[in-house]
């Protein structure tokens, strides 16, 4: 199986998570704190990523783990695919981030699409809602389900701002380098089909 060493340390943290919240004991606690300790230096050994900083972005929730939310706009024009220019990578995705936890899965679409495309839309609906460690190359130490939507766009423009330096629409046959922890080829050619094919059905894991 591949990499199953992130599936046993996602497994070890889980498993610490929940007894460290649920446990009363305080020895139970320590036992279930050693074992969060140990999945972040398994995450650190296979990363190459000092486990301090493991520590700090892998073991720092509290309550029952769940996986996070990253919500993807596809928004077309001419039948070409509006994707913005990552800062970090320098590789180009659909808009979108982490679902924040005061709004609703239309307004997190809405924010990401004005904060980083600069564009107005309206979410109509789901494509698909994905399990990124199926669907996905990139590793990550969370649990994700990438939910994406099909919009469509009212008006705007790009704005420059701290996560994307520029946007563009792009057709299916001339995609650019993509930013492949957020999303690849096959999931915005997914969008493509979805957005012209009227009796698309939604896509889940």
């Amino acid at each position: 199986m591949k990499d199953k060493w992130l599936i046993w340390a996602k497994k070890l943290q889980a498993i610490a998570q929940s007894g460290i919240n649920y446990s009363k004991d305080k020895y139970d606690i320590e036992r279930f704190e050693q074992i969060r300790d140990l999945s972040a230096e398994i995450m650190s050994e296979y990363t190459y990523v000092n486990t301090a900083k493991i520590k700090d972005l892998f073991c720092n929730e509290k309550g029952y783990q769940t996986p996070k939310v990253d919500v993807r706009c596809a928004i077309f024009k001419e039948n070409k695919i509006l994707l913005v220019k990552e800062s970090i990578d320098k590789c180009w995705s659909l808009p979108g981030g982490w679902a924040d936890v005061h709004l609703s899965l239309k307004e997190n679409a809405i924010k990401e699409a004005k904060e980083e495309a600069g564009v107005n839309i309206i979410p109509k609906r789901v494509i698909a809602i994905q399990d990124a460690s199926k669907n996905n190359e990139r590793l990550s130490p969370y649990g994700i389900y990438k939910i994406f939507l099909l919009c469509d766009l009212i008006d705007g423009s790009f704005k420059e701002n701290i996560e994307t330096e520029e946007s563009k629409f792009f057709d299916i046959y001339n995609l650019p380098d993509l930013s492949l922890n957020r999303n690849n080829k096959k999931q915005i050619q997914m969008c493509f089909k979805a957005f012209n094919d009227k009796s698309f059905d939604t896509i889940f894991d």
